[in-house]
């Protein structure tokens, strides 16, 4: 038997039936806008935008064709599946079936030679000849019968037996060579091709470029700086993959050194034992092994990460030979590297260290072009100007907190029923003026707002027709307007943890943009302001409004907000409004030393103390509307007593049609005030 040789082929993953990528597949269509749509909600519901996109990176997304990129949690999952099904499948003890065979049928093929020459000499008919023959095999024979049990036994036993076949002569000086050869592959990977047949002074040379690696790695230990080119020039052809620097050079020896290391450690104590008095039998020069054990070492010291204690538990059925053990080694260490690459991932660009071939090896094509776009994301969004990389951290431009805003706006008019707000169009018909959508001849000192279709009519009734159309001043027609009117608004927006606990946040926040986009987009001059409260109320701005998510705190300090919210409209002209949104009772208040104090069931001070808030409000004439999510019956009657005593509005919704309620009555409103002045 001749033991199996599969020089450097690693084993594929056999359950994917992906095809190399060559060109011609359609790759995913993904662009910035596209990236930042996806990432909307969780910028929205985290307040940050680092978050967001590991939370992609993690999960995946849809292209625009929705199509799935895949996330790193599904790759972890194939890859888990994947070490799973190689150490459920496979045994270490195959390293050893295979050489007991092979010295089996080297024993058998010795046992039939010394049987056929008994037999032969029995047939010549000299009696002495069939003594001798006789005595020879019955010596030969005790000599095989006495081999020890053990591997490296029956190896250094059949070293020093004297074979009367030639062909078992043969197999065993085989067997031999390819041990030697298995034995130094397994530490020493493509340097070690050439071991067969090699000479003395091969060996010898093979020796001394040993001697002076590890001589370099002393030398970097020491600090200086070893002779790399040097040290290439006089033995880089036993280095077939040309690495470009040392420290190339050194991580791939100490990944197979390695992996050599995790075969051992994966065997029983026994399966070590035998195939380390193996190794030291097979390589009789003692110069090489110290070599080699020194190169060990002083890789183990230099790459300590590289995985040295790493062990499998193999349970499985089918037996490996040394060489399907070291490329399934291989396999495994290429798994974990990846595993643990995809786990301490912590920007997309990490993923650009990711070795996509590999990676395309054991996941298949669709995970390594997902990988690829992945590694991408966060410099498309900066190409794009909506993100921008600050002491390592990302950060949203002002032009993402304005598309974010708009984009809340836009989906929020698309889910609108058509009878809310007709085409839910809003126009801006020039600074400082509303549409009225009516006519009126020019005169000197108006706005030149000119209505064209008005304005030809005019001088076809005035000229009778015909082309060039005549213009005259007396033909200009322009568009009534009437002075624009003036809000200003204070939303405050609950951010207790009852919003997360109860999904209200993200739809809140949501709303929350969307009225910053339409008021800075469709009412310039309005002033908007936003105050957050939980245990205690905090004034924010559009800026930090992305960023803004809720406390962990227990608390519903409306009594606070309502302060600060007054105190904000009292710098402000125009009709003036507070739009709240919250799902709970006042359940915290300002104390008198300006501490925050909490209670629930809500005590009557706290009540107390929000209504004179209220009261205060009405004397300056401030409106509020209030948006109740989640109602209870409580707090729909102290909702109720807000409306009574300040003459606003209360809207008693869910987070699904949020959006729509408070939109449209804040537009609703602005339509009635322009109204009212006409």
């Amino acid at each position: 038997m001749v033991l199996r040789r599969r020089r450097r082929q690693r084993r594929q993953p056999p359950h994917f039936s992906y095809s190399r990528w060559d060109g011609t597949q359609t790759g995913f269509d993904v662009d910035a806008d596209h990236l930042f749509d996806e990432l909307a909600d969780d910028l929205l519901y985290h307040g940050d935008v680092n978050n967001a996109l590991r939370q992609m990176m993690q999960g995946g997304m849809m292209d625009r064709d929705r199509r799935r990129m895949e996330g790193i949690r599904d790759m972890l999952d194939r890859l888990r599946e994947r070490r799973r099904e190689i150490l459920d499948q496979h045994d270490l003890g195959g390293v050893f079936d295979d050489i007991a065979e092979a010295l089996r049928e080297v024993v058998e093929e010795e046992r039939r030679a010394l049987a056929d020459m008994a037999e032969e000499a029995a047939r010549s008919g000299d009696e002495r000849r069939r003594e001798l023959a006789s005595d020879s095999a019955a010596m030969k024979n005790m000599e095989l019968d006495m081999l020890p049990p053990d591997l490296a036994g029956q190896v250094k036993g059949l070293q020093g037996y004297e074979f009367e076949s030639g062909e078992a002569r043969r197999k065993f000086e085989d067997l031999m060579e390819q041990l030697r050869e298995q034995i130094m592959q397994r530490q020493l990977d493509q340097m070690a091709e050439g071991v067969n047949d090699m000479s003395a002074e091969d060996l010898q040379r093979m020796k001394d470029m040993l001697a002076e690696l590890n001589h370099m790695l002393e030398q970097r230990a020491a600090g200086e700086e070893p002779d790399f080119d040097g040290f290439m020039e006089r033995f880089g052809d036993f280095f077939p993959e040309n690495p470009r620097t040392l420290d190339e050079l050194l991580e791939v020896m100490a990944k197979r050194m390695a992996q050599a290391q995790q075969m051992m450690n994966s065997m029983t104590p026994e399966q070590r034992q035998q195939l380390q008095e193996l190794s030291d039998q097979l390589m009789e020069d003692m110069d090489l092994q110290w070599q080699m054990n020194q190169l060990a070492d002083n890789l183990r010291e230099q790459f300590p990460g590289m995985g040295w204690g790493q062990s499998y538990d193999f349970s499985g059925q089918d037996p490996l030979d040394m060489s399907e053990a070291m490329d399934m080694m291989g396999e495994l260490g290429d798994i974990d590297q990846l595993d643990n690459l995809l786990r301490g991932a912590t920007n997309p660009g990490a993923l650009a260290e990711v070795d996509i071939d590999r990676a395309r090896d054991l996941l298949g094509e669709e995970s390594a072009e997902s990988l690829e776009r992945m590694a991408e994301i966060a410099r498309m969004l900066e190409e794009a100007g909506l993100i921008e990389n600050k002491e390592g951290r990302y950060e949203l431009t002002p032009r993402a907190i304005r598309k974010i805003g708009s984009g809340a706006l836009e989906e929020i008019f698309k889910s609108m029923s058509a009878d809310m707000m007709g085409t839910h169009e809003l126009h801006k018909a020039g600074q400082g003026h509303e549409r009225e959508y009516e006519t009126k001849a020019y005169e000197f000192g108006d706005p030149f707002n000119l209505h064209i279709e008005q304005t030809l009519r005019n001088s076809i009734a005035r000229t009778g027709g015909g082309t060039p159309v005549q213009l005259h001043p007396d033909d200009f027609e322009i568009e009534r307007t009437e002075q624009q009117v003036r809000s200003a608004t204070v939303l405050m927006l609950d951010i207790s943890m009852s919003m997360a606990m109860r999904d209200n946040f993200l739809p809140a926040k949501k709303v929350t943009m969307a009225l910053h986009s339409l008021i800075s987009s469709q009412y310039p001059r309005d002033f908007l302001g936003m105050v957050s409260f939980s245990e205690v109320a905090r004034e924010f701005n559009a800026a930090s409004l992305p960023e803004l998510s809720w406390d962990y705190v227990y608390g519903t300090n409306m009594q606070h907000s309502f302060q600060i919210a007054r105190k904000m409209l009292g710098r402000e002209t125009g009709t003036k409004q507070i739009i709240m949104i919250t799902d709970g009772e006042p359940t915290a208040h300002i104390t008198r030393s300006g501490q925050p104090y909490f209670n629930y069931p809500p005590s009557q001070e706290t009540v107390d103390l929000t209504l004179a808030e209220v009261a205060k409000c009405t004397r300056e004439d401030i409106r509020i509307n209030t948006f109740v999510l989640d109602v209870t019956h409580y707090l729909r009657d102290f909702v109720e007593t807000i409306s009574r005593m300040n003459g606003g509005r209360a809207f008693f919704t869910t987070n699904e049609n949020l959006g729509d309620y408070l939109l449209y009555d804040f537009v609703d409103h602005k339509r009635s005030m322009v109204r009212g002045r006409r």
